[in-house]
């Protein structure tokens, strides 16, 4: 993953990321995010977005498909 720009930063992806109940859908990891108070919410969900729709079993397996796209 690379270093971002904004809020497209692994830290920043992280905290919104963060208290994840796995395992998870897409709609379910972006229903998350969206209602969370992390910093940059909507550049998160833009990222989100694009990540394969199907269900994730770890906060790795998520960051995994961001950095392919990232």
């Amino acid at each position: 993953m690379t270093s971002g720009i904004g809020g497209r930063g692994p830290a920043n992806i992280m905290e919104n990321l963060n208290g994840t109940h796995f395992p998870a859908s897409k709609t379910e990891i972006m229903d998350h995010v969206e209602s969370g108070p992390g910093p940059d919410t909507q550049d998160v969900v833009e990222i989100v977005r694009r990540i394969p729709d199907r269900e994730y079993v770890s906060l790795a397996e998520i960051l995994h498909e961001i950095g392919k796209i990232e």
